[in-house]
C-alpha cells in the first residue's frame, strides 16, 4: 500500500467528503465541482469526467454515454463469478440499470445518488463476496489497488448524503458532481 499517495487521496477524499459533514453543507457548489473533479482525477478519469461534466443533460451525447454506462455494467455483472445460490441477485442488479438511469435522465440526482449506493453495495458483493459486508471491506479493496479502494470507499459515502438535503435545499449540480464520479468510473473500468 502507497501511503504518500494514501495521504494525497485523504486530503482529495476529504474535500468532496468533509468529516462529520456533507458537501450540501459546503455553500459554494463550484468548489463541490472543483473537488469532484480532483477526485476523478485520483481515480484515474479526470479528463473524461470533465469532458462529461460539461455536457448537457438531455442531449444526444449524454443518453450516448449512459447507453455506454448501462452496457459496460451488464457485461460487468453478467462477468462476475457467483455461487449457484447468488445467480438471481445478478438479474436483480441488472434489473435495477434502467430505473437508475431514467433518474438520471429525470434530473432526479438526489435520488439517483440514493440508488447508485444501493447498486454500488450489489455490485461490490458480486465482485467480493460477503467480504464486502465486513467493517474492513474498504482497507481490503485498499489491499487490491489504491485507485479500486479509493474508488468503493467513494461508494460507502453516497448513502451519508442522502438526508444532506434536509440540511438546506438540496443542490442538483452538486448531486450531479459527485454521481458522475461512480457513472464514469464503472464506465471506463
Amino acid at each position: 500500500m502507497n501511503y504518500s499517495a494514501l495521504g494525497e487521496y485523504r486530503k482529495t477524499a476529504e474535500a468532496l467528503f468533509p468529516l462529520g459533514g456533507s458537501p450540501e453543507q459546503t455553500p459554494d457548489p463550484p468548489a463541490i465541482t472543483e473537488a469532484a473533479a480532483s477526485f476523478a482525477e485520483a481515480l484515474g478519469i479526470g479528463g473524461e469526467y470533465r469532458r462529461l461534466l460539461e455536457i448537457r443533460q438531455n442531449t444526444e451525447q449524454m443518453r450516448e454515454f449512459l447507453g455506454h454506462f448501462q452496457n459496460n455494467l451488464d457485461l460487468l455483472i453478467q462477468k462476475t463469478w457467483v455461487e449457484k445460490s447468488d445467480e438471481s441477485r445478478k438479474g436483480r442488479l441488472q434489473d435495477e440499470i434502467p430505473p437508475f438511469t431514467a433518474l438520471i435522465a429525470q434530473g432526479n440526482f438526489g435520488q439517483a445518488l440514493e440508488e447508485f449506493g444501493a447498486i454500488l453495495k450489489e455490485l461490490a458483493y458480486l465482485f467480493f463476496g460477503s467480504q464486502s459486508t465486513k467493517d474492513d471491506f474498504t482497507e481490503y479493496a485498499f489491499r487490491i489497488d489504491d485507485q479500486i479502494g479509493l474508488f468503493w470507499w467513494y461508494g460507502s459515502r453516497l448513502g451519508g448524503l442522502k438526508d444532506a438535503g434536509k440540511h438546506g435545499a438540496p443542490n442538483d449540480e452538486s448531486h450531479w458532481a459527485i454521481l458522475l464520479i461512480g457513472i464514469c468510473y464503472l464506465t471506463n473500468f
